[in-house]
């Protein structure tokens, strides 16, 4: 069964109550519009039936009063002749054409309004499916743009993002380790060989040399300026 089970149904339903209950309110407005369309259809399909059945119905109401009209002509002839028992029959005859081309009639009438109703109902329906057919892109859109806010803020608010971040912490860390480790290799610097360590030796005796002949001469400068 679908979404209306009948036209009226269609008519009176309110879209936005609709789209507040439905789990996937784009599947439903594709629903609606679906349902709309096949029940503007069959409501076509059944108008047609009926004007077709009306037609048929008023060339019988036809048939029927021409026949009455026979059987009247019948009955007179009868009777003109002197034979009233044929008339009497002709004027049951007359009698049953002239009842059924009434009653036939009376059903004519009864699907003129059936078909003032059905009138009415197709414009209304054809209103609602016009204004489905012109809010279906901006409610799809709507709703696909709030799915994705609320897809992203899950994620900025939500848990994943607090364990990104905190593996991202763990891997800064290993990176400071290993940077510490590559600075810690260049600490104190390489060991001197024995070469570097006897040149050592001659150029503190240098140095001493010459900080003994400096003061020697500093001695010799006051000694002169003393005298």
């Amino acid at each position: 069964m679908g979404i209306f089970s009948r036209t009226r149904d269609i008519i009176a339903a309110n879209m936005t109550e609709l789209l507040d209950k439905s789990e996937d309110p784009s599947k439903l407005i594709r629903m609606i519009i679906m349902e709309m369309e096949e029940t503007l259809v069959e409501v076509r399909s059944g108008a047609a039936r009926t004007i077709a059945d009306q037609k048929e119905m008023r060339r019988a109401v036809a048939r029927a009063e021409a026949a009455a009209e026979s059987w009247a002509e019948k009955a007179e002839l009868a009777l003109s002749k002197g034979r009233e028992d044929l008339a009497t029959a002709a004027l049951v005859e007359r009698a049953k054409a002239r009842n059924f081309a009434e009653s036939t009639l009376q059903d004519v009438i009864a699907l003129d309004e059936h078909l003032s109703a059905n009138e009415e109902d197709i414009r209304k329906l054809e209103a609602k499916l016009r204004e489905a057919r012109q809010r279906q892109n901006a409610l799809l859109a709507r709703i696909e743009s709030a799915d994705s806010r609320t897809k992203m803020r899950a994620m900025y608010k939500g848990p994943r993002i607090e364990d990104a971040f905190a593996k991202f912490e763990i891997i800064e860390r290993r990176a400071d380790m290993a940077e510490g480790r590559a600075d810690a290799l260049s600490l104190g610097g390489p060991l001197a060989s024995l070469e570097d360590e006897i040149a050592g030796l001659r150029t503190d005796d240098g140095v001493a040399a010459e900080l003994a002949a400096m003061k020697a001469r500093l001695a010799a400068a006051n000694s002169k300026n003393e005298g």
